[in-house]
Parts: structure tokens; sequence; C-alpha cells
């Protein structure tokens, strides 16, 4: 560590650390089964089987599994980072991005020309078996569904995009950066590249394309508002295509 400060500050190490480790806890716990076998490896069974009695009472158990990994990601991706930010480096977090730029009709152009320019292709991707297989993430079993549980389940989804988008170009980006300038964009899109690898391979591809973009826009108008919009508004039209294909909507 004394030989890594000479090089580096220690906010840029602190940022790498809690980086690190959000990643880890969200790859093994935003399971809900791999969340109650760490209770249990912990002996806390009690709260284990609190939580698999509310799973069991929960009406949808599909949704249910879906809101507690949206919340989890919600944790490690914005919470656990703030903490940090807050009691560790003493900064706001509208330093890391969580604030609107200064030029709000700049932005607003700058979200239709991506989106519009990214729906073709998202279209095009949603044909391919390998995404259907995939999308949208809640699978309903009837049209009915889709002004109920769907609609909850859009909500939650659109707070882990909020936390996505604060975690990678906002705490990466901006904790990274006066360390190291515009290459904290390329820092931050190889851990963004590597939550992609269990995605369809074309949206892997262009997650990275995306990443750099997104990134650039944060570090640029210091603000990830129009990255969150971005974000939302095609993971939203990604789950529309999946329901026309598979004939729901």
């Amino acid at each position: 560590m004394l030989f890594l400060s000479q090089y580096v500050s220690k906010s840029a190490i602190l940022v790498i650390s809690v980086s690190v480790f959000s990643l880890v806890f969200i790859r093994y716990l935003t399971s809900f089964n791999d969340f109650i076998c760490l209770l249990k490896l912990l002996h806390l069974n009690s709260i284990s089987n609190s939580f698999i009695e509310l799973r069991f009472q929960f009406h949808d158990k599909q949704l249910f599994d879906l809101i507690y990994w949206a919340i989890c990601r919600v944790f490690f991706y914005f919470v656990f980072p703030v903490i940090f930010i807050s009691f560790f480096l003493k900064r706001k977090i509208s330093d890391f991005g969580l604030k609107m730029s200064k030029n709000f009709y700049k932005d607003l152009q700058i979200f239709f020309v991506f989106f519009l320019f990214m729906i073709p292709f998202v279209f095009l991707v949603s044909t391919q078996d390998s995404f259907l297989v995939k999308y949208p993430f809640y699978r309903l079993s009837s049209v009915n569904q889709i002004h109920s549980n769907f609609l909850i389940w859009e909500f939650f989804y659109f707070l882990q995009f909020v936390s996505l988008e604060f975690f990678f170009r906002g705490f990466m980006v901006h904790g990274l950066k006066k360390q190291i300038g515009d290459y904290s964009v390329l820092v931050m899109i190889i851990p963004y590249c590597m939550i992609h690898f269990q995605k369809p391979f074309l949206e892997t591809i262009g997650a990275i394309f995306a990443g750099l973009i997104l990134g650039y826009l944060s570090l640029r108008k210091e603000s990830i508002f129009t990255g969150i919009a971005l974000h939302f508004s095609v993971a939203v039209s990604m789950d529309i295509f999946a329901l026309y294909h598979l004939e729901l909507i």
C-alpha cells in the first residue's frame, strides 16, 4: 500500500477498492438463493428462515426474486459507494455526477439523437433467439400482467439503472478523473464490459461503445442524468421489442 501511495492518491485507491468489493458482492449476492446460502453459512438460520417465509408469502415468486435482485444492486451500486463518499472521502455525491448539467435542452437533444440512433440496432438484436431467451427479465405468463406486475418490475428496474449509472459513470469515472483524467472512462469500461458477459454477444459488444459514450458524456457534463435516461429508455425498448416478438403485446 505504501508503494502504491507514491503513484496513486489514497482517494483513488479507496474508489478502486470499493468498486472491486461492490462488484464481488453483486456477483455473489444478487441471487436470492445465494443470499440464503450465505446466511446459513454464517449460521444466521433464523434470518434466512424469515426471508424464505417472506418469499413464500409473496404473490409472485419470480417478481420477488427480481425485486430482491434490483434492491441488492441498488445497495452495492449506490448506497455502499455513497457511504464511502460521505464518511471517508468527505465529499458530496453531486461531485460524482449526481446532479443536473448546466444545459438541459442540449442534454435533451443529445438524448434524442442517441436514442433514435440506437433503436434500429436494438430492434435488430431483439430478433435474435439469444435475446428472446434473456429478455424480458420478468417473464409474463399472460397479457394481463403487463398492467400490474410488469409495471412494478419496471419501476425497480429503473432504480437499478440509476444505481448502475451512478456506480460506473459517476463513482468510478469522477472518482478517478483527478488522478488519471479521461483515462478514467477506459478504466471504467473494463468491469462494465465484464458484467455483460452473461448477456447476448451483440449486446456485450454494444455495451462497450455505449459505456464509452456515456462515460465521456458524464465526464464532460459532470452529470449522469443523460446516461440514466438513455440507458433506461433503451432497456425499456428492449423489453417492448421482446414482448412484441413473443406476441405478448
